[in-house]
């Protein structure tokens, strides 16, 4: 499985990062991908950058290396009403929004009925593209009530290389990365590949993602990152993608 686009990493803006656009493009272009989406997280991230800078994101060319830039954000999901912290305009007017659960934003005292509920109402919006790592234990929910609306709502689950290295916070990744899969398959719901890189060394990393899949025998046809014309009806984004 040949993998074309990262849709979510991250430059020195979000704070807790450490390299720039040009280094995450050039990093991209050495894992040969065509696309990566630096998605920077949204404003009530501690240490983040501002809604300013989302509103100003026209002004960064979108090509960067022979590399397609896809500007966008990594939102916080608040509370179990599925409530942001970006508005509504700002975030249709980017390429790719990411919707997360962050325990900064969202704390870790929700029963598993309100976490499906935030992620439910999260997907409801139509300008959010993606749902970063659902795989999360510390927040238990019901996945199959989340693929389930991932497929009525057009929305992508995605598979995070970084919730799955040994040295990550969220627990129980890759038991919980293999129940997603398993009812994607099922229900026939595409998937998407985010390396979550917070350092240009690991933009387009998907070395754990490659071992999941195949562990699973994971269908390649539903794994959008592997073809842009499969990626870009997912996309917010206005300007013509090739």
């Amino acid at each position: 499985m040949k993998f074309i686009a990262d849709t979510h990493a991250h430059t020195l803006a979000s704070g807790h990062a450490y390299s720039t656009i040009k280094e995450m493009a050039a990093a991209a272009r050495e894992r040969g991908l065509k696309a990566i989406a630096l998605t920077e997280h949204a404003p009530q991230m501690p240490g983040t950058c501002g809604l300013f800078y989302f509103q100003n994101l026209d002004v960064v060319p979108r090509e960067a290396f022979g590399v397609r830039l896809l500007m966008g954000a990594e939102v916080n999901i608040m509370a179990p009403d599925g409530s942001i912290d970006l508005p509504e305009q700002t975030c249709r007017e980017l390429d790719i929004v990411v919707a997360s659960i962050h325990t900064p934003c969202y704390g870790t005292d929700h029963t598993p009925e309100e976490n499906i509920r935030a992620y439910v109402e999260a997907m409801k919006k139509p300008y959010i593209n993606i749902i970063g790592h659902p795989d999360d234990g510390r927040f238990p929910f019901d996945y199959e009530i989340l693929v389930k609306t991932a497929k009525e709502t057009g929305t992508l689950l995605e598979i995070n290389n970084s919730s799955m290295r040994p040295a990550s916070s969220r627990e129980g990744t890759r038991e919980n990365i293999l129940t997603m899969l398993d009812l994607c398959r099922q229900y026939e719901v595409p998937v998407t590949t985010g390396s979550d890189a917070h350092v240009d060394a690991d933009a387009g990393n998907f070395s754990y993602v490659e071992e999941v899949f195949k562990y699973c025998s994971f269908p390649e046809e539903l794994v959008v990152t592997t073809d842009m014309e499969t990626l870009k009806p997912y996309l917010n984004c206005k300007q013509e993608i090739k």
